[in-house]
Protein backbone atom coordinates (compact mmCIF):
# COMPACT_ATOMS: atom_id res chain seq x y z
CA UNK A 1 0.00 0.00 0.00
CA UNK A 2 1.57 3.63 -0.66
CA UNK A 3 1.65 6.03 1.80
CA UNK A 4 -0.97 8.19 0.04
CA UNK A 5 -3.30 5.18 0.06
CA UNK A 6 -2.61 4.35 3.60
CA UNK A 7 -4.08 8.09 4.59
CA UNK A 8 -7.00 7.52 2.50
CA UNK A 9 -8.09 4.65 4.54
CA UNK A 10 -8.74 5.44 7.61
CA UNK A 11 -8.65 2.51 8.84
CA UNK A 12 -4.78 1.71 7.57
CA UNK A 13 -3.91 3.77 10.42
CA UNK A 14 -6.20 2.65 12.63
CA UNK A 15 -5.54 3.86 16.23
CA UNK A 16 -7.10 3.12 19.83
CA UNK A 17 -9.69 6.11 21.71
CA UNK A 18 -7.91 5.24 24.93
CA UNK A 19 -4.12 5.65 25.84
CA UNK A 20 -2.62 2.62 24.41
CA UNK A 21 -0.79 2.05 27.62
CA UNK A 22 -3.28 1.64 29.36
CA UNK A 23 -4.75 -1.20 26.98
CA UNK A 24 -1.44 -2.78 27.60
CA UNK A 25 -1.75 -3.04 31.20
CA UNK A 26 -5.58 -4.18 30.50
CA UNK A 27 -4.50 -7.44 28.58
CA UNK A 28 -1.00 -7.63 30.48
CA UNK A 29 -3.16 -8.29 33.54
CA UNK A 30 -5.06 -11.07 32.16
CA UNK A 31 -2.49 -12.73 30.53
CA UNK A 32 -0.41 -12.69 34.13
CA UNK A 33 -3.00 -14.10 36.16
CA UNK A 34 -3.26 -17.19 33.00
CA UNK A 35 0.68 -17.84 33.30
CA UNK A 36 1.51 -17.40 36.85
CA UNK A 37 -1.34 -19.84 37.69
CA UNK A 38 0.36 -21.80 35.38
CA UNK A 39 3.96 -22.52 37.68
CA UNK A 40 1.85 -21.48 41.16
CA UNK A 41 0.37 -24.78 41.40
CA UNK A 42 4.07 -26.87 41.00
CA UNK A 43 4.50 -25.99 44.63
CA UNK A 44 1.20 -26.93 46.17
CA UNK A 45 0.80 -30.44 44.79
CA UNK A 46 1.35 -32.50 48.03
CA UNK A 47 -1.03 -29.99 49.85
CA UNK A 48 -3.05 -31.01 47.27
CA UNK A 49 -2.86 -34.88 47.63
CA UNK A 50 -2.97 -34.92 51.01
CA UNK A 51 -5.86 -32.96 51.61
CA UNK A 52 -7.90 -34.84 48.42
CA UNK A 53 -6.94 -37.99 49.57
CA UNK A 54 -5.02 -38.92 46.22
CA UNK A 55 -1.40 -39.99 45.78
CA UNK A 56 1.81 -37.76 44.56
CA UNK A 57 1.44 -39.58 41.28
CA UNK A 58 -2.79 -38.74 40.84
CA UNK A 59 -2.33 -34.76 42.02
CA UNK A 60 0.66 -34.24 39.20
CA UNK A 61 -2.60 -34.74 36.85
CA UNK A 62 -3.54 -31.68 38.38
CA UNK A 63 -0.83 -29.91 36.24
CA UNK A 64 -1.19 -32.50 33.11
CA UNK A 65 -4.91 -31.26 32.65
CA UNK A 66 -4.45 -27.96 32.70
CA UNK A 67 -1.85 -28.13 30.25
CA UNK A 68 -3.25 -30.15 27.60
CA UNK A 69 -6.45 -28.29 27.43
CA UNK A 70 -4.18 -24.93 27.23
CA UNK A 71 -2.22 -26.54 24.51
CA UNK A 72 -5.09 -27.78 22.31
CA UNK A 73 -6.50 -24.00 22.21
CA UNK A 74 -3.43 -21.99 22.08
CA UNK A 75 -2.79 -22.41 18.24
CA UNK A 76 -6.20 -22.14 17.04
CA UNK A 77 -6.92 -18.99 18.94
CA UNK A 78 -6.78 -17.11 15.71
CA UNK A 79 -9.39 -19.50 14.19
CA UNK A 80 -12.02 -18.84 17.39
CA UNK A 81 -11.06 -15.80 16.76
CA UNK A 82 -12.41 -15.20 13.14
CA UNK A 83 -15.45 -16.66 14.41
CA UNK A 84 -16.26 -14.45 17.81
CA UNK A 85 -14.37 -11.69 17.09
CA UNK A 86 -11.26 -10.74 19.32
CA UNK A 87 -12.69 -8.87 22.13
CA UNK A 88 -15.60 -11.43 22.70
CA UNK A 89 -13.27 -13.93 22.29
CA UNK A 90 -11.09 -12.10 25.04
CA UNK A 91 -13.80 -12.04 27.24
CA UNK A 92 -14.95 -15.21 27.10
CA UNK A 93 -11.79 -16.54 28.14
CA UNK A 94 -11.29 -14.41 30.80
CA UNK A 95 -14.65 -15.09 32.26
CA UNK A 96 -14.28 -18.92 32.11
CA UNK A 97 -10.11 -18.55 33.87
CA UNK A 98 -12.39 -17.27 36.69
CA UNK A 99 -14.91 -19.03 36.96
CA UNK A 100 -13.44 -22.46 36.84
CA UNK A 101 -10.75 -20.82 39.31
CA UNK A 102 -13.50 -20.81 41.88
CA UNK A 103 -14.29 -24.30 40.96
CA UNK A 104 -10.57 -24.91 41.31
CA UNK A 105 -10.42 -23.10 44.85
CA UNK A 106 -13.79 -25.08 46.30
CA UNK A 107 -13.11 -28.47 44.77
CA UNK A 108 -14.22 -31.13 47.09
CA UNK A 109 -12.27 -34.40 44.98
CA UNK A 110 -9.65 -34.45 42.74
CA UNK A 111 -11.95 -35.71 39.83
CA UNK A 112 -13.95 -32.33 40.12
CA UNK A 113 -10.27 -30.23 40.50
CA UNK A 114 -9.16 -31.95 37.44
CA UNK A 115 -12.49 -31.16 35.40
CA UNK A 116 -12.29 -27.58 36.46
CA UNK A 117 -8.49 -27.42 35.47
CA UNK A 118 -9.63 -28.29 32.11
CA UNK A 119 -12.05 -25.69 31.40
CA UNK A 120 -9.17 -23.76 33.28
CA UNK A 121 -6.95 -24.24 30.06
CA UNK A 122 -9.08 -23.85 27.81
CA UNK A 123 -9.97 -20.08 29.17
CA UNK A 124 -6.16 -19.85 29.93
CA UNK A 125 -4.90 -20.88 26.57
CA UNK A 126 -6.33 -17.73 25.07
CA UNK A 127 -5.27 -15.36 27.19
CA UNK A 128 -1.41 -15.07 25.93
CA UNK A 129 -1.98 -14.99 22.14
CA UNK A 130 -4.41 -11.81 22.36
CA UNK A 131 -3.02 -10.29 24.91
CA UNK A 132 0.03 -10.03 22.47
CA UNK A 133 -1.86 -9.47 19.41
CA UNK A 134 -4.28 -6.62 20.80
CA UNK A 135 -0.69 -5.08 21.70
CA UNK A 136 0.80 -5.72 18.11
CA UNK A 137 -2.10 -4.23 16.60
CA UNK A 138 -2.67 -1.30 19.54
CA UNK A 139 1.17 0.20 18.88
CA UNK A 140 2.95 1.11 15.51
CA UNK A 141 5.79 -1.30 14.60
CA UNK A 142 8.43 1.38 15.95
CA UNK A 143 6.64 0.65 19.19
CA UNK A 144 6.19 -2.57 19.58
CA UNK A 145 9.33 -3.67 20.97
CA UNK A 146 8.40 -1.37 23.84
CA UNK A 147 4.95 -2.57 24.32
CA UNK A 148 6.25 -6.78 23.99
CA UNK A 149 8.29 -5.66 27.27
CA UNK A 150 4.78 -4.89 29.04
CA UNK A 151 4.03 -8.62 28.02
CA UNK A 152 7.27 -9.93 28.52
CA UNK A 153 6.39 -9.35 32.49
CA UNK A 154 3.69 -12.12 31.69
CA UNK A 155 5.58 -14.62 30.02
CA UNK A 156 8.91 -14.37 31.55
CA UNK A 157 8.93 -13.14 34.74
CA UNK A 158 5.65 -14.55 36.38
CA UNK A 159 6.86 -18.24 35.57
CA UNK A 160 9.96 -17.52 37.74
CA UNK A 161 7.66 -15.55 40.60
CA UNK A 162 5.14 -17.98 40.26
CA UNK A 163 6.83 -21.07 42.37
CA UNK A 164 7.72 -18.24 45.47
CA UNK A 165 4.45 -16.70 45.55
CA UNK A 166 2.62 -20.30 45.45
CA UNK A 167 4.56 -21.84 48.07
CA UNK A 168 4.43 -18.84 50.42
CA UNK A 169 0.40 -18.78 49.65
CA UNK A 170 0.41 -22.61 50.80
CA UNK A 171 2.41 -22.89 53.77
CA UNK A 172 0.33 -19.44 55.12
CA UNK A 173 -2.67 -20.13 54.23
CA UNK A 174 -4.33 -22.32 51.97
CA UNK A 175 -3.30 -24.30 48.51
CA UNK A 176 -7.08 -23.39 47.49
CA UNK A 177 -6.29 -19.61 47.94
CA UNK A 178 -3.80 -20.03 44.90
CA UNK A 179 -6.83 -20.32 42.81
CA UNK A 180 -9.25 -18.32 44.78
CA UNK A 181 -6.65 -15.39 44.33
CA UNK A 182 -7.96 -14.61 40.47
CA UNK A 183 -11.22 -14.07 41.01
CA UNK A 184 -10.84 -10.42 42.14
CA UNK A 185 -8.19 -10.35 39.43
CA UNK A 186 -10.60 -11.82 36.84
CA UNK A 187 -13.14 -9.41 37.78
CA UNK A 188 -11.00 -6.01 37.09
CA UNK A 189 -9.50 -7.83 33.65
CA UNK A 190 -13.58 -8.40 32.43
CA UNK A 191 -14.45 -4.75 33.36
CA UNK A 192 -11.55 -3.22 31.83
CA UNK A 193 -11.97 -4.95 28.94
CA UNK A 194 -15.19 -4.11 27.78
CA UNK A 195 -14.52 -0.50 28.71
CA UNK A 196 -11.14 0.02 27.00
CA UNK A 197 -10.58 -2.72 24.69
CA UNK A 198 -11.81 -2.44 21.16
CA UNK A 199 -11.43 -4.59 17.87
CA UNK A 200 -9.93 -2.66 15.41
CA UNK A 201 -12.33 -2.12 12.15
CA UNK A 202 -9.72 -4.89 9.68
CA UNK A 203 -11.11 -7.58 12.59
CA UNK A 204 -14.54 -6.72 12.85
CA UNK A 205 -14.94 -7.11 8.85
CA UNK A 206 -13.13 -10.73 9.14
CA UNK A 207 -15.32 -11.97 11.80
CA UNK A 208 -18.54 -11.09 9.18
CA UNK A 209 -16.93 -14.08 7.37
CA UNK A 210 -19.01 -17.15 7.34
CA UNK A 211 -16.48 -20.10 8.13
CA UNK A 212 -16.83 -23.89 7.61
CA UNK A 213 -15.71 -25.46 10.88
CA UNK A 214 -13.05 -27.93 10.51
CA UNK A 215 -14.22 -30.79 12.62
CA UNK A 216 -11.60 -33.44 10.81
CA UNK A 217 -8.52 -30.92 11.49
CA UNK A 218 -9.87 -29.94 14.94
CA UNK A 219 -10.29 -33.90 16.21
CA UNK A 220 -6.36 -34.58 14.72
CA UNK A 221 -5.14 -31.42 16.66
CA UNK A 222 -6.63 -32.09 19.77
CA UNK A 223 -5.43 -36.01 20.13
CA UNK A 224 -1.94 -34.76 18.14
CA UNK A 225 -1.41 -32.41 20.68
CA UNK A 226 -3.36 -33.87 23.82
CA UNK A 227 -1.45 -36.34 23.67
CA UNK A 228 2.35 -35.24 22.79
CA UNK A 229 1.38 -32.52 26.21
CA UNK A 230 1.13 -36.07 28.32
CA UNK A 231 3.81 -38.15 26.57
CA UNK A 232 5.90 -34.85 27.58
CA UNK A 233 4.92 -34.10 31.07
CA UNK A 234 4.50 -38.13 31.89
CA UNK A 235 7.07 -39.35 29.95
CA UNK A 236 10.04 -39.61 32.67
CA UNK A 237 7.58 -40.51 35.25
CA UNK A 238 6.63 -43.52 33.53
CA UNK A 239 9.91 -44.72 31.77
CA UNK A 240 9.17 -42.79 28.36
CA UNK A 241 8.87 -46.01 26.11
CA UNK A 242 9.19 -48.41 28.56
CA UNK A 243 5.91 -47.55 29.44
CA UNK A 244 3.36 -49.11 27.58
CA UNK A 245 1.22 -46.28 27.77
CA UNK A 246 3.82 -43.85 26.78
CA UNK A 247 4.60 -45.89 23.83
CA UNK A 248 1.09 -46.42 22.77
CA UNK A 249 -0.05 -42.64 23.01
CA UNK A 250 3.57 -41.53 21.63
CA UNK A 251 2.48 -43.43 18.15
CA UNK A 252 -0.64 -41.94 17.94
CA UNK A 253 0.19 -38.04 18.85
CA UNK A 254 2.89 -38.68 16.15
CA UNK A 255 0.16 -40.10 13.52
CA UNK A 256 -2.27 -37.28 13.83
CA UNK A 257 0.17 -34.53 13.92
CA UNK A 258 1.54 -35.47 10.50
CA UNK A 259 -2.18 -36.26 9.10
CA UNK A 260 -2.99 -33.04 10.50
CA UNK A 261 0.05 -31.00 8.65
CA UNK A 262 -1.04 -32.95 5.69
CA UNK A 263 -4.52 -31.75 6.13
CA UNK A 264 -4.03 -28.58 6.88
CA UNK A 265 -1.84 -27.90 3.92
CA UNK A 266 -4.64 -29.06 1.73
CA UNK A 267 -8.13 -28.06 3.31
CA UNK A 268 -9.92 -24.94 1.89
CA UNK A 269 -10.56 -23.07 5.27
CA UNK A 270 -7.58 -25.13 7.46
CA UNK A 271 -8.46 -24.33 11.48
CA UNK A 272 -4.60 -23.95 12.07
CA UNK A 273 -2.96 -21.93 9.53
CA UNK A 274 0.42 -23.48 8.63
CA UNK A 275 0.98 -21.64 5.84
CA UNK A 276 2.43 -18.41 8.01
CA UNK A 277 5.95 -20.71 8.24
CA UNK A 278 6.72 -20.40 4.67
CA UNK A 279 7.67 -16.88 6.32
CA UNK A 280 11.16 -16.85 7.30
CA UNK A 281 11.37 -14.59 9.78
CA UNK A 282 8.16 -16.74 11.22
CA UNK A 283 9.65 -20.06 11.01
CA UNK A 284 12.78 -18.76 12.41
CA UNK A 285 10.90 -16.48 15.55
CA UNK A 286 8.86 -19.55 16.00
CA UNK A 287 12.00 -22.06 16.36
CA UNK A 288 13.83 -19.10 18.93
CA UNK A 289 10.53 -19.21 20.79
CA UNK A 290 10.36 -23.26 21.15
CA UNK A 291 14.18 -22.79 22.67
CA UNK A 292 12.98 -19.87 24.73
CA UNK A 293 11.00 -21.91 26.56
CA UNK A 294 12.60 -24.48 26.46
CA UNK A 295 15.70 -22.78 28.10
CA UNK A 296 13.59 -20.32 30.50
CA UNK A 297 11.49 -23.03 32.30
CA UNK A 298 14.27 -26.01 32.06
CA UNK A 299 16.50 -23.90 34.27
CA UNK A 300 13.98 -22.34 36.03
CA UNK A 301 13.49 -26.34 37.29
CA UNK A 302 17.72 -26.87 37.08
CA UNK A 303 18.46 -24.06 39.84
CA UNK A 304 15.89 -24.69 42.86
CA UNK A 305 15.74 -28.40 42.22
CA UNK A 306 19.85 -28.31 42.78
CA UNK A 307 19.45 -26.06 45.98
CA UNK A 308 17.09 -27.97 47.52
CA UNK A 309 17.58 -31.46 47.05
CA UNK A 310 22.04 -31.35 47.38
CA UNK A 311 22.59 -28.19 49.08
CA UNK A 312 19.85 -28.33 51.43
CA UNK A 313 18.17 -25.12 50.87
CA UNK A 314 14.13 -24.92 51.55
CA UNK A 315 11.67 -23.70 49.10
CA UNK A 316 11.71 -20.31 49.73
CA UNK A 317 14.94 -19.83 50.32
CA UNK A 318 15.66 -21.25 46.68
CA UNK A 319 12.72 -19.40 45.78
CA UNK A 320 14.39 -16.44 46.70
CA UNK A 321 17.19 -16.87 44.03
CA UNK A 322 14.75 -17.24 41.23
CA UNK A 323 13.11 -14.00 42.48
CA UNK A 324 16.22 -11.74 42.72
CA UNK A 325 16.29 -12.56 38.89
CA UNK A 326 13.12 -12.08 37.69
CA UNK A 327 13.03 -8.66 39.57
CA UNK A 328 16.08 -8.02 37.41
CA UNK A 329 14.49 -8.81 34.13
CA UNK A 330 11.49 -7.14 35.25
CA UNK A 331 13.78 -3.98 35.48
CA UNK A 332 15.46 -4.66 31.66
CA UNK A 333 12.70 -5.42 29.73
CA UNK A 334 11.40 -1.89 28.84
CA UNK A 335 15.12 -1.18 28.22
CA UNK A 336 15.55 -3.84 25.68
CA UNK A 337 11.70 -2.35 24.38
CA UNK A 338 13.28 1.05 23.85
CA UNK A 339 16.84 -0.53 21.77
CA UNK A 340 14.40 -2.58 19.59
CA UNK A 341 13.54 1.00 18.42
CA UNK A 342 17.27 1.89 17.61
CA UNK A 343 19.07 -1.35 17.16
CA UNK A 344 18.08 -4.02 14.37
CA UNK A 345 16.06 -6.90 16.04
CA UNK A 346 18.73 -10.08 14.90
CA UNK A 347 21.20 -8.28 16.30
CA UNK A 348 19.72 -7.80 19.82
CA UNK A 349 18.46 -11.59 19.31
CA UNK A 350 22.03 -12.62 18.84
CA UNK A 351 23.58 -10.76 21.81
CA UNK A 352 21.03 -12.32 23.76
CA UNK A 353 21.54 -16.05 22.72
CA UNK A 354 25.27 -15.21 22.96
CA UNK A 355 25.44 -14.35 26.64
CA UNK A 356 23.01 -16.65 27.59
CA UNK A 357 25.81 -19.60 25.76
CA UNK A 358 27.94 -17.69 27.91
CA UNK A 359 26.11 -17.73 31.06
CA UNK A 360 25.23 -21.69 30.51
CA UNK A 361 28.79 -22.60 29.87
CA UNK A 362 29.82 -20.36 33.15
CA UNK A 363 27.01 -22.49 34.76
CA UNK A 364 28.90 -26.02 34.57
CA UNK A 365 32.68 -24.12 36.16
CA UNK A 366 30.67 -22.43 38.87
CA UNK A 367 28.18 -25.36 39.99
CA UNK A 368 29.55 -27.04 43.10
CA UNK A 369 28.27 -28.29 46.44
CA UNK A 370 30.20 -25.65 48.36
CA UNK A 371 28.52 -22.83 46.58
CA UNK A 372 26.96 -19.81 48.61
CA UNK A 373 23.47 -17.95 48.02
CA UNK A 374 25.40 -14.89 46.61
CA UNK A 375 26.82 -17.14 44.04
CA UNK A 376 23.75 -19.17 43.48
CA UNK A 377 22.08 -15.40 43.03
CA UNK A 378 24.52 -14.25 40.56
CA UNK A 379 24.41 -17.50 38.22
CA UNK A 380 20.77 -17.05 38.42
CA UNK A 381 20.92 -13.65 37.38
CA UNK A 382 23.31 -14.60 34.24
CA UNK A 383 21.27 -17.32 33.20
CA UNK A 384 18.08 -15.24 33.34
CA UNK A 385 18.83 -11.87 32.08
CA UNK A 386 19.78 -12.58 28.89
CA UNK A 387 16.10 -14.23 28.06
CA UNK A 388 14.80 -10.33 27.69
CA UNK A 389 17.20 -9.73 24.46
CA UNK A 390 15.81 -12.96 22.91
CA UNK A 391 12.01 -13.21 23.93
CA UNK A 392 11.14 -9.32 23.03
CA UNK A 393 12.99 -9.24 19.70
CA UNK A 394 12.18 -12.30 18.55
CA UNK A 395 8.01 -11.66 19.29
CA UNK A 396 8.55 -8.41 17.16
CA UNK A 397 9.76 -9.75 14.48
CA UNK A 398 7.53 -12.95 13.99
CA UNK A 399 5.01 -10.32 12.51
CA UNK A 400 7.74 -8.68 9.99
CA UNK A 401 5.97 -9.58 6.71
CA UNK A 402 2.48 -10.78 7.30
CA UNK A 403 -0.60 -9.01 6.81
CA UNK A 404 -2.17 -7.46 9.96
CA UNK A 405 -4.97 -9.72 10.03
CA UNK A 406 -2.72 -12.23 10.69
CA UNK A 407 -1.61 -11.00 14.04
CA UNK A 408 -4.19 -13.18 16.05
CA UNK A 409 -2.51 -16.63 14.18
CA UNK A 410 0.38 -15.07 14.83
CA UNK A 411 0.29 -14.98 18.60
CA UNK A 412 -1.17 -18.27 18.61
CA UNK A 413 0.98 -20.39 17.25
CA UNK A 414 4.17 -17.73 18.41
CA UNK A 415 2.91 -18.48 22.35
CA UNK A 416 2.17 -22.20 21.15
CA UNK A 417 5.90 -23.26 20.31
CA UNK A 418 6.59 -21.25 23.52
CA UNK A 419 4.72 -23.37 26.01
CA UNK A 420 5.86 -26.39 23.92
CA UNK A 421 8.92 -25.37 24.38
CA UNK A 422 8.76 -25.34 27.76
CA UNK A 423 7.12 -28.87 28.45
CA UNK A 424 9.46 -30.11 25.97
CA UNK A 425 12.95 -28.67 28.02
CA UNK A 426 11.74 -29.60 30.85
CA UNK A 427 10.85 -33.36 30.23
CA UNK A 428 14.36 -33.56 28.78
CA UNK A 429 16.52 -31.82 31.90
CA UNK A 430 14.99 -33.82 33.66
CA UNK A 431 15.67 -36.93 31.48
CA UNK A 432 18.99 -36.49 31.13
CA UNK A 433 19.41 -35.68 35.00
CA UNK A 434 18.11 -39.19 35.50
CA UNK A 435 20.34 -41.03 32.74
CA UNK A 436 23.25 -38.95 33.54
CA UNK A 437 23.40 -39.54 37.10
CA UNK A 438 23.27 -43.21 36.70
CA UNK A 439 26.40 -42.88 34.73
CA UNK A 440 27.98 -40.82 36.92
CA UNK A 441 27.41 -43.14 39.66
CA UNK A 442 28.89 -46.25 37.60
CA UNK A 443 32.20 -44.04 37.09
CA UNK A 444 32.35 -42.99 40.44
CA UNK A 445 31.80 -47.04 42.07
CA UNK A 446 34.45 -47.98 40.01
CA UNK A 447 37.13 -45.56 42.19
CA UNK A 448 35.26 -46.47 45.67
CA UNK A 449 35.84 -50.22 46.01
CA UNK A 450 37.02 -52.08 48.88
CA UNK A 451 40.50 -52.78 46.32
CA UNK A 452 40.62 -49.23 46.09
CA UNK A 453 43.61 -48.10 48.47
CA UNK A 454 42.50 -44.21 48.73
CA UNK A 455 38.82 -45.51 49.19
CA UNK A 456 40.06 -47.13 52.22
CA UNK A 457 42.37 -44.64 53.66
CA UNK A 458 39.33 -42.45 53.61
CA UNK A 459 37.03 -44.47 54.91
CA UNK A 460 39.97 -45.82 57.89
CA UNK A 461 40.13 -41.88 58.49
CA UNK A 462 36.39 -41.22 58.81
CA UNK A 463 35.81 -44.29 60.84
CA UNK A 464 38.43 -42.99 63.28
CA UNK A 465 36.84 -39.49 63.70
CA UNK A 466 33.64 -40.95 64.29
CA UNK A 467 34.85 -43.42 66.80
CA UNK A 468 36.62 -40.60 68.60
CA UNK A 469 33.29 -38.27 68.48
CA UNK A 470 31.14 -41.81 70.40
CA UNK A 471 29.89 -43.44 67.35
CA UNK A 472 28.71 -47.04 67.65
CA UNK A 473 28.93 -48.44 64.05
CA UNK A 474 31.79 -46.44 62.84
CA UNK A 475 32.48 -48.13 59.95
CA UNK A 476 29.15 -48.47 58.58
CA UNK A 477 28.43 -44.92 59.25
CA UNK A 478 31.42 -44.04 57.05
CA UNK A 479 30.51 -46.26 54.10
CA UNK A 480 27.12 -44.51 54.51
CA UNK A 481 28.94 -41.50 54.38
CA UNK A 482 30.94 -41.47 51.59
CA UNK A 483 28.32 -43.41 49.85
CA UNK A 484 26.32 -40.44 50.45
CA UNK A 485 28.99 -38.10 48.92
CA UNK A 486 29.32 -40.27 46.02
CA UNK A 487 25.56 -39.68 45.04
CA UNK A 488 25.99 -35.88 45.87
CA UNK A 489 28.66 -35.71 43.33
CA UNK A 490 27.30 -37.72 40.71
CA UNK A 491 24.01 -35.59 40.84
CA UNK A 492 25.98 -32.64 40.62
CA UNK A 493 27.80 -34.22 37.82
CA UNK A 494 24.62 -34.89 35.87
CA UNK A 495 23.56 -30.86 36.23
CA UNK A 496 26.87 -29.91 34.83
CA UNK A 497 26.10 -32.34 31.47
CA UNK A 498 22.60 -31.02 31.34
CA UNK A 499 24.25 -27.67 31.35
CA UNK A 500 26.57 -28.10 29.10
CA UNK A 501 23.97 -29.43 26.57
CA UNK A 502 22.30 -26.56 26.74
CA UNK A 503 25.07 -24.38 26.74
CA UNK A 504 25.27 -26.53 22.80
CA UNK A 505 22.00 -25.53 22.18
CA UNK A 506 21.49 -22.35 22.86
CA UNK A 507 25.16 -21.46 20.44
CA UNK A 508 23.11 -23.28 17.70
CA UNK A 509 20.14 -20.18 18.08
CA UNK A 510 23.47 -17.81 17.85
CA UNK A 511 23.55 -18.67 14.88
CA UNK A 512 20.34 -19.12 13.53
CA UNK A 513 19.73 -15.63 14.71
CA UNK A 514 21.58 -14.09 11.11
CA UNK A 515 18.55 -16.27 9.16
CA UNK A 516 16.02 -13.33 10.44
CA UNK A 517 15.38 -10.18 8.23
CA UNK A 518 16.42 -6.91 8.52
CA UNK A 519 13.54 -4.93 10.08
CA UNK A 520 15.13 -1.25 10.02
CA UNK A 521 13.89 0.00 13.31
CA UNK A 522 14.85 3.43 12.29
CA UNK A 523 12.23 3.57 9.18
CA UNK A 524 9.49 1.61 11.01
CA UNK A 525 6.86 4.35 9.98
CA UNK A 526 7.59 3.74 6.55
CA UNK A 527 7.49 0.23 6.86
CA UNK A 528 4.27 0.58 8.84
CA UNK A 529 2.53 2.21 5.48
CA UNK A 530 3.67 -0.24 3.31
CA UNK A 531 2.20 -2.93 5.52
Amino acid sequence: MSAAAAVADPESVWTPRVNPWLIAFVVSLAAFMEVLDTSIANVALPHIAGNLGASSDESTWVLTSYLVSNAIVLPITGWLVSLVGRKRFFLICISLFTVSSLFCGVAPTLPFLLLARVIQGIGGGGLQPMAQAILADTFPPKMRGLAFSVYGVTAVVAPAIGPTLGGWVTDSYSWRWIFLMNLPVGILAIFLVLRYVDDPPFLKRTTLHESKIDYFGFGLLAVGVGFLQIVLDKGQEDDWFGSNFILTLSIIAVIALVALVLWELHVKTPILDLRLFKNVNFATASVMMLMVGAASFSTTVLMPQYLQTLMGYTATSAGMVLSVAAVLLLIELPMVGQLTARIQARYLIAFGWATLTIAMFYSTHRLDLQMSFVSATWLRIAQYLPMGFIFIPATMVAYLGLPQEKSNAVAGLINFVRNIGASAGTSAVTTILARRAQVHQVMLANHTGLGNRMFQSSTGSLAGQLRHAGGTQAQAEAYGRLYRGMLSQASTLSYIDTFWLLGVTTGIMFFLSFLLRSNHPRKADSQAMAH
